[in-house]
């Protein structure tokens, strides 16, 4: 491993790259403990010892902002409107005809969809900011006295933090797109990966201090199963055969060759399980805004939130899994066309052997795809499970560090940082990162 790691330094170009993106992701840390204008830092630290914001909805949010948005720092809304805006844009190249012909212009309408994609984010972020503004004067954030965390509550102290939560996204865009033109990997991931790993060791630390030492060393152990099993399953792949006729070009003969469509087991990513924990989310955070004053009995229907609605209760967790395998099932029908893959192979002359070119080649896709995307529902849904699972048996915390979103997220993105070193490593020194 080190001789690795002294290989990647070994290379002045690609060592300045690692370095830049290291001098970003300490620059992204850093504004996730700046508070943002007219908030007391002392008090939102007590009422973060009080440890009354703790719950599906918070550890969620939290967790894709690095912890920034329970400290209201300038990066409190972290990249959770950016993944946001990037999944709308993306589905609504399936409704507007528009959208999806930006998509087939290559590199110039991708950098229309791109643009679009920021000016969502920064409307998205406003919208946010409100919301998380206005939990945070009244006290229902972190659960504690309103003024504690905002003494001046202002109506022009208000407007500037709402602009700075926005300029700190528009801020963590700009970071993240200078890692993908300057730095190693892609920007937004890297900063999504650096957000969740940043809780990684607090939560291990939990589990060790609450717990004990048995459970942690069981945690432990799942863990290297669980990262095994889905480095596993993020780098299977369905292999499609397509074979390209032979044709005569002037006086050259070209075509001829063989390769293949890579289908993975898993083609969306953790969309599926982002969506099924949005949606919900919904319920509990009506709840929560809708608790009864003291001395008041709760309405049923805010009971019965509250307790289907919990994460160990096991309707939950059925509800989870069912709807985790039919989002996978959906975004996969929209990122995969079989039918512009079939008509893009019969007109460069690609045919899959057997299979004949047009309608019986995209039913053949479609096929494989269904039977392709089942086992990968089903693994997004039992990684998924693996957090509430862990609360039921050992009582560890609802925010499990081996499990979930967080896991896919990090071995996804350090995977493919990976390959990109390696691939990177190869033009310089004809040797990859891992021989």
């Amino acid at each position: 491993m080190f001789s690795a790691i002294a290989r990647v330094f070994a290379s002045p170009d690609l060592r300045m790259k690692i370095l830049f993106t290291l001098g970003i992701i300490t620059i992204y840390r850093i504004g996730a403990f700046i508070p943002a204008p007219g908030v007391d830092y002392n008090g939102v630290q007590q009422c973060l010892a009080l440890g009354q914001a703790e719950g599906g909805l918070y550890n969620f949010v939290n967790m894709f902002s690095g912890g920034a948005m329970l400290q209201v720092s300038v990066f409190a809304l972290g990249v959770m409107p950016y993944i946001t805006a990037a999944i709308i844009v993306q589905l609504l190249r399936v409704v507007i005809p528009r959208f999806e012909s930006l998509q087939r212009e290559g590199a110039q309408g991708q950098a229309k969809l791109t643009q679009y994609t920021r000016y969502l984010t920064l409307a998205l972020a406003t919208l946010n900011a409100t919301v998380l503004v206005t939990m945070a004067r009244s006290g229902a954030l972190l659960g504690c006295n309103p003024g504690d965390i905002i003494p001046d509550d202002s109506i022009f102290l208000v407007m500037l933090m709402i602009l700075t939560l926005v300029t700190g996204v528009a801020m963590i865009m700009w970071l993240g797109e200078q890692i993908t033109e300057r730095g190693v990997g892609n920007g937004m991931s890297i900063l999504i990966f650096v957000a969740i790993a940043a809780g990684f060791p607090g939560s291990m630390r939990d589990i060790w201090t609450v717990q004990g030492w048995r459970v942690f060393t069981i945690v432990c152990i799942v863990g290297l199963i669980v990262v095994a099993a889905v480095v596993f399953v993020e780098q299977s792949q369905r292999r499609v055969p397509v074979q390209y006729a032979k044709k005569q070009v002037g006086r050259r003969t070209v075509g001829g060759t063989s390769t293949y469509i890579p289908i993975k087991v898993n083609m969306a990513g953790v969309i599926p399980v982002i969506f099924a924990s949005s949606i919900l989310m919904l319920p509990s955070v009506l709840g929560q805004f809708n608790q009864p004053a003291p001395g008041e009995e709760a309405p049923q229907w805010l009971i019965w939130i509250n307790t289907y609605f919990d994460g160990a209760h096991p309707v939950y967790m059925a509800v989870f899994f069912l709807m985790t395998i039919g989002f996978t099932y959906f975004y996969v029908t929209i990122t995969f066309n079989p039918n512009e893959v079939a008509e893009n192979m019969r007109k460069f002359g690609g045919f899959i052997p057997g299979i004949r070119a047009g309608k019986p080649t995209e039913s053949y896709l479609s096929y494989v795809i269904s039977r392709i995307t089942f086992p990968g529902s089903l693994y997004l849904g039992l990684i998924a499970l693996i957090p509430l699972i862990a609360f039921v048996l050992i009582g560890a915390d609802q925010n499990f560090p081996f499990g979930g979103t967080s896991i896919l997220i990090m071995v996804g993105v350090g995977l493919t940082t990976v390959k990109q070193i390696n691939a990177q490593m190869e033009q310089h020194n004809y040797e990859g990162l891992l021989r």
